[in-house]
């Protein structure tokens, strides 16, 4: 598609909800009114409403005041483009029609994996995007990390503070399962965090014996609780727990499984804590208030500069743009080298294999 000057921008928001998203959307509005000249449309519910043509512009009063509201005011959506658009998959008229219909000159695509790889297929047939990266996953390639993460695991080390008490009060052991699909970031950071005495992470695979030895050989010096910690895409036996819906997995059953092992194996009163959806909700950490900020910047610059295929993202100290086809060539796995995982097991956190 030809470009010119670049007077509206597109901005949606896709995939699972978190902290930070509203900080992208004052951000992008922002920036491009107060820099720029440009109008910002606002794209209700993803990449569905893009294609059935749900926008509206979007001005300063707009985006004021909500810097520190979790989730996002233009709502998001998980789905198939094509089949609400009623096309054929790999039908790229409809997205051909909905820049027309909206009369946007470039399209910002705020989200995870998927949307980011979407993003980066509409760059390839010819669209002119930028990707910004979002998750609590922090799953995205060549970015340090992604907006969402970091509020994720305040959250959860909160709740794992929390459930200290309890566990210590009637010496039971605590199985925490946290989100985390194929990679254990949350797990991790917020299990050592939270001081977690068992993290189970989907790049490790855990040996049962080991987890029970180490909340048995607690019990015996005196230390009459455990917490453990689990991604919810822990596999057992090969096999993550969830249901098929909807084309996708939906995970969950993992703590319950892990909970119940543990009490029968060891005869310690043992209960499984699902943190769900609290994970995503509430007001964004200073940090990703500002990552999300800076971020989104760097989006708009990347479009005013016509440089499109680019995903925003943060490298040490430095925000700076990578290609969105390197972002989403694999998901971002925990090194089992990561200097965390060192510094975990140096102070006594076991990771339910034998050292």
């Amino acid at each position: 598609m030809g470009m010119g000057k670049v007077r509206r921008i597109g901005l949606l928001t896709a995939g699972g909800d978190c902290p930070g998203l509203n900080a992208v959307i004052r951000a992008v509005t922002k920036t491009a009114h107060n820099d720029y000249g440009a109008n910002v449309i606002g794209i209700e519910d993803g990449y569905i409403g893009f294609v059935e043509g749900r926008g509206r512009i979007l001005s300063n009063r707009d985006v004021s005041g909500i810097l520190p509201q979790g989730g996002t005011i233009l709502g998001t959506a998980r789905g198939n483009p094509f089949e609400a658009a009623g096309k054929k998959e790999g039908d790229y008229s409809c997205f051909v029609r909905a820049f027309d219909d909206l009369k946007i000159d470039a399209l910002i695509c705020t989200g995870g994996d998927g949307t980011l790889t979407m993003a980066s297929k509409l760059y390839e047939h010819g669209f002119p995007v930028v990707g910004i990266p979002k998750t609590i996953d922090n799953d995205v390639m060549e970015t340090d990390y992604t907006f969402g993460f970091d509020s994720a695991v305040t959250i959860i080390m909160n709740a794992i503070d929390i459930l200290h008490s309890t566990a210590m009060s009637h010496h039971r052991v605590l199985v925490v399962e946290v989100m985390g699909r194929f990679v254990g970031w949350l797990e991790l950071v917020a299990g050592v965090a939270g001081g977690g005495d068992v993290i189970l992470i989907p790049e490790i695979p855990y040996e049962e014996g080991v987890i029970f030895e180490r909340v048995l050989e607690r019990s015996r010096v005196g230390k009459r609780f455990s917490i453990v910690v689990v991604a919810e895409g822990v596999k057992v036996r090969g096999r993550i727990l969830g249901e098929e819906e909807k084309g996708r997995i939906k995970f969950g059953g993992i703590g319950a499984y892990i909970s119940h092992l543990i009490e029968d194996a060891t005869g310690l009163e043992t209960r499984p804590v699902v943190l769900g959806h609290l994970q995503r909700g509430g007001p964004p950490t200073a940090f990703d208030r500002i990552l999300a900020t800076n971020l989104a910047v760097k989006a708009i610059d990347l479009v005013m500069e016509g440089k499109f295929g680019q995903m925003s993202a943060i490298k040490g100290n430095r925000i700076t743009s990578v290609p969105l086809a390197r972002a989403v060539r694999r998901l971002k796995v925990v090194p089992k080298n990561h200097y965390i995982i060192r510094s975990a097991t140096a102070v006594g956190t076991s990771f339910g294999v034998r050292e």
